[in-house]
Order: C-alpha cells, then sequence, then structure tokens
C-alpha cells in the first residue's frame, strides 16, 4: 500500500473502508486517554504518584492529535477551506493548549 495522498485522505475521511473505520476507533480511543489523563492530572493524590507519567501521556497525545491535525491538512484538496471549517477549528483548538 502506497501512502500518498488520496490513500490518507480516505483513511482519515472516509468511515466506510476498513482502515477508515479502524482510524475512526483509534481516534476515539485516543482522544478518550487523553481526556482521562488530563482527569487524572487533577486528581492530587495521583498527580503526586502519576504526575510525570501523566505528563509524558498529555504530551504524547498533542504530539499524535498535532501529526492527525497536520496530516488532514496534507491530504485534503482545500487546505484553507478545511482549516476554516467547524471541525477544522475544533482539532485546532484541541491541540493549542
Amino acid at each position: 500500500m502506497t501512502w500518498d495522498k488520496d490513500t490518507v485522505r480516505i483513511v482519515i475521511f472516509e468511515a466506510h473502508t476498513p482502515a477508515g473505520k479502524a482510524f475512526d476507533v483509534s481516534l476515539i480511543i485516543a482522544i478518550l486517554a487523553s481526556v482521562l489523563a488530563v482527569m487524572l492530572d487533577s486528581v492530587p493524590w495521583i498527580h503526586a504518584r502519576f504526575g510525570e507519567a501523566l505528563y509524558v501521556a498529555e504530551w504524547f497525545f498533542t504530539i499524535l492529535f498535532t501529526i492527525e491535525y497536520v496530516l488532514r491538512l496534507w491530504c485534503i484538496q482545500n487546505t484553507a477551506l478545511y482549516a476554516r471549517s467547524f471541525y477544522g477549528v475544533i482539532d485546532l483548538l484541541g491541540i493549542i493548549p
């Protein structure tokens, strides 16, 4: 399988393909794990014991979501249109903080 722009676009934006479904499920799991890490980090005794690991996890998810956003911009035909769309703005807001 070659990973050209069209293939990446199909995987990211076409949920009806097996690869698209796997991508969507993986992304949902990553989002839930990221939220869980942030929630756990806000509990003082968990932060005291696992703060460093949770910090690394938060950076891992930030980098992962940044790569996903960049891939979305790279593979889509009209980058500016996606970047200004509702989902494009939500994706950007998810990685900025």
